[in-house]
Formats: C-alpha cells, sequence, structure tokens
C-alpha cells in the first residue's frame, strides 16, 4: 500500500516523501506523508605507509544520509580507534560507479598513524537504535576517555530548563516526520552552538563530536550536551570521550549511565523540561548545589 515519492529528494537528503491513507473516525484519504529515511553507511579506514597501505572495513551503521564525514569521524573517535584529528588525513564519500560505493565514507589515516587493529577485528554492526549491538563483551565497550571534564561552566536553572524549547525550535527534521532523534551543543549561557539530528541517538551524538574534532575543538570542556530522548551508558560515554562535563537529557538516565557519569565526574541531567529537571551527579556544576543535601 505505501509507496515512495520520488519527488521527495528535493525536501531533504535524510526526508523522504511516502503516500498514506489517514483514517480519522470514519474517514479515510490518501495523503503525502514525509518520513525519515534510514540507509545503511559503511565506514571504512585507509591506514599504512607505501606499499603496505590499505583498506579496511570498520562498521555498518543505520544513519539519516547527511554530515556523513563528521558521523565516521565522531564514530571512530568516540569509539577509541582514533584519538585525535591530527590523525586524519582526509575523510571523503566513496566516488565511483561501482555497486561497493554507495553510502561508503573513507576516513583516511596520515602514513605515519599506528592504531590498535584489534579493535578493529569486532568489524561491527550497529543499529541505528542501539550503538553497542554486536559488540563482543562488555570490556570491548569500554573506550578510553582521554580527557578528564574541566571544572566547566557553572549553570543556572533558567539557563537548563530553556534548553529543550531552544532544541525544539532547530529540529526541522523532527517538524517535518517525528521520526528522528537530536545531540545539541549549547555554550554556559544556553546559546545554541551545534544541531545534529538522525534516527539513532548514537548518530546523532557521533555527528555532532565528528563536526567538533574536525573543526579542531575538542575537548569539549565548556559546552553543554543536550540530547532529546533518554540518557543512555552509551551516550554519556561518548561525551566523556569527547570531554564534555554536562550532559543534559529529556527523558531518563539508566543505571549505568548515571554511574559512568559520576566515575568520569559528569554532570548528568535527566527529564529536563521547562519548570523542572533532576540531577543525577555533578551537581556542584548547579547554581543553588548548595542547597542540596551532601551524600
Amino acid at each position: 500500500m505505501q509507496r515512495l515519492l520520488s519527488s521527495a529528494s528535493s525536501v531533504d537528503p535524510g526526508v523522504i516523501a511516502s503516500a498514506v491513507y489517514k483514517v480519522q473516525g470514519d474517514s479515510v484519504s490518501s495523503q503525502a506523508d514525509l518520513l525519515a529515511v534510514e540507509e545503511p553507511l559503511e565506514i571504512r579506514l585507509v591506514v599504512g605507509a607505501g606499499r603496505q597501505r590499505r583498506r579496511i572495513r570498520v562498521s555498518v551503521t543505520m544513519r539519516t544520509p547527511g554530515y556523513d564525514e563528521e558521523l565516521a569521524a565522531g564514530f571512530l573517535f568516540t569509539e577509541g580507534i582514533l584519538t585525535s584529528r591530527e590523525q586524519i588525513e582526509r575523510v571523503h564519500p566513496c566516488r565511483g560507479a561501482g555497486a561497493g560505493c554507495g553510502n561508503v565514507v573513507i576516513v583516511e589515516l596520515r602514513p605515519e598513524v599506528t592504531i590498535d587493529l584489534a579493535r578493529l577485528e569486532r568489524h561491527f554492526y550497529t543499529t541505528s537504535s542501539c550503538g553497542v549491538c554486536g559488540k563482543t563483551s562488555l570490556a570491548a565497550v569500554q573506550v578510553g576517555v582521554r580527557h578528564r571534564p574541566s571544572a566547566g561552566p557553572l549553570l543556572s536553572p533558567q539557563v537548563i530548563a530553556r534548553l529543550p524549547e531552544q532544541l525544539r525550535q532547530v529540529q526541522t527534521l523532527f517538524q517535518c516526520t517525528g521520526g528522528l532523534h537530536a545531540a545539541a551543543l549549547f555554550d554556559a549561557e544556553g546559546e545554541l552552538i551545534r544541531l545534529r539530528e538522525d534516527v539513532g541517538r548514537h548518530n546523532a551524538l557521533d555527528k555532532l563530536v565528528g563536526a567538533a574534532l574536525l573543526a579542531g575543538e575538542i575537548p569539549l570542556g565548556e559546552r553543554i550536551l543536550l540530547v532529546s530522548g533518554r540518557a543512555s551508558f552509551e551516550l554519556v560515554q561518548k561525551a566523556a570521550v569527547a570531554g564534555i562535563p554536562i550532559l543534559a537529557a529529556v527523558g531518563a538516565p539508566s543505571s549505568l549511565a548515571v554511574e559512568l557519569a559520576g566515575d568520569h565526574g559528569m554532570t548528568l541531567l535527566g527529564f529536563v523540561r521547562e519548570d523542572h529537571f533532576n540531577i543525577y551527579t555533578g551537581a556542584n556544576r548547579i547554581h543553588k548545589s548548595s542547597q542540596i543535601p551532601q551524600r
């Protein structure tokens, strides 16, 4: 019944139109609806020097097209495969008419760079909804955090409370489809710096971190990260790798997310709304923290 409309590509690469039947009471009508695009992206690494230079398939992730170079760079960084922008020679989409070039991003490392090839032996497949699916053990999930979060900004509750509304106002793809997650960086005054959207919350954050990495902005020691859904263990981990001191979520955190945030000295906020939010760890970065009983 459902068919895709070829004219949808003129809207946005992350959105496609679909013919649907809408039912309201006893009425049925045929209308066009907009869907978030979900397609596979293969990430490949080029490593080595001279005759030893070779191409390695690292991962396939389901994502919303757009900012693919940032996604690839951010994924490799937050997974601990890369540790700095300087290791990257260039990032580019695979070009060519062959079947092996569609939805592929290639990350070429500088010839002198060596990486832990054992980390690449997983060759894991990542779904858009679960960033850790396919990892062979809990130990493989643990990524070395090189940037201990700085003292970071001291935030007023008013700045935190207005972040979700600012996020909603700039979530253009979500407004079209209702099917995308968002991750956004704000400064200490609550001004938006950068936003990325994707069908996968992990991809949205990897795009955000990848943009900062390629711009030479890591660590993000004076920034606030807001995510549109819940705060999972892996989102906290990715934020910690990027040196982000404050992670705020519209939804709830998991128990492991709270544990990890505490271990890394991060401030973790949940259920952020216009008039309230919960502080799970790092209350010292929030004004009026002196009113919070010490535990």
